[in-house]
């Protein structure tokens, strides 16, 4: 049995009440854990709103805005994390972005600009998040971060471009933390999930038709859930899961493994 009892952490990356973030921090919530939203960048204020009231449901009092461009937002971050709760044991990165042009367009035309901001906020933002957040999970004798990724990151899906690259080097950023922390009982790994319709999924041209190719094709011959999705990260960031670091799971109804 997985129990988040005393345990305190923080999940980035909630978009709305749809998103894997959101998932995530209902299920973490719900086995006890005390968390820590963030929230990104808007000037209309829609994420805020977004994680405010997730927050009014799962009872967090520690929310915070995150652009995890800005590394400065990213030190004090952790730093009231620090004084407020003196560590942490978890760190859920749920964060990926890439202009719509980029993706509209062929992979060939994707813009310099494009793969710039793609590969920091959804791949390099791990690095200084992580670095942050392991000083904190010292404090508590080790801990445990996860990022999500996707299937993208190995096989060229269509219409997803520059955020394969983007992923791609998300999961080696995973090994490299994952090697350099794991003396200090820090463990670092990703959930790589099926299609799944969220916010950010419907920045994807005829993510639709990736959506049925992904069900049929599968072992499971179905998409998987937000829950399964969510299930799987808690695993991961539990004890349960002490002896799993620098690796990609897959939750993805058994799409991976299928020669079709």
């Amino acid at each position: 049995m997985i129990n988040f009892e005393g345990k305190q952490g923080l999940v980035c990356g909630v978009a709305n009440q749809r998103s894997i973030a959101a998932a995530i921090a209902q299920q973490l919530g719900s086995l006890g854990a005390e968390l820590c939203l963030t929230y990104g960048p808007d000037t209309k204020g829609r994420f805020e709103n977004k994680v405010r009231v997730l927050a009014d449901e799962l009872n967090v009092k520690q929310i915070y805005p995150l652009d995890v461009r800005e590394d400065q937002q990213i030190v004090e971050l952790f730093a009231s994390l620090d004084k407020a709760w003196g560590g942490i044991d978890f760190l859920v990165h749920s964060l990926a972005f890439a202009d719509r042009q980029d993706l509209s367009d062929v992979f060939s035309k994707t813009s310099r600009s494009g793969w710039e901001v793609a590969l920091e906020v959804s791949a390099y933002s791990m690095i200084p998040m992580a670095r942050e957040g392991a000083r904190l999970m010292r404090k508590r004798g080790g801990g445990s971060m996860v990022a999500m990724t996707f299937i993208g990151s190995v096989l060229a899906v269509p219409n997803y471009h520059v955020m394969g690259p983007a992923k791609a080097a998300l999961e080696s950023v995973i090994r490299y933390l994952a090697r350099e922390m794991g003396p200090e009982n820090i463990r670092v790994n990703a959930v790589s999930a099926g299609a799944l319709r969220t916010l950010s999924s419907s920045g994807v041209k005829q993510f639709g038709e990736m959506l049925k190719v992904a069900g049929e094709h599968a072992a499971l011959e179905r998409n998987v859930t937000l829950e399964e999705v969510a299930q799987a990260t808690a695993f991961l960031l539990s004890s349960a899961a002490g002896g799993i670091t620098g690796q990609s799971i897959y939750v993805d109804g058994g799409f991976n493994i299928m020669a079709n």
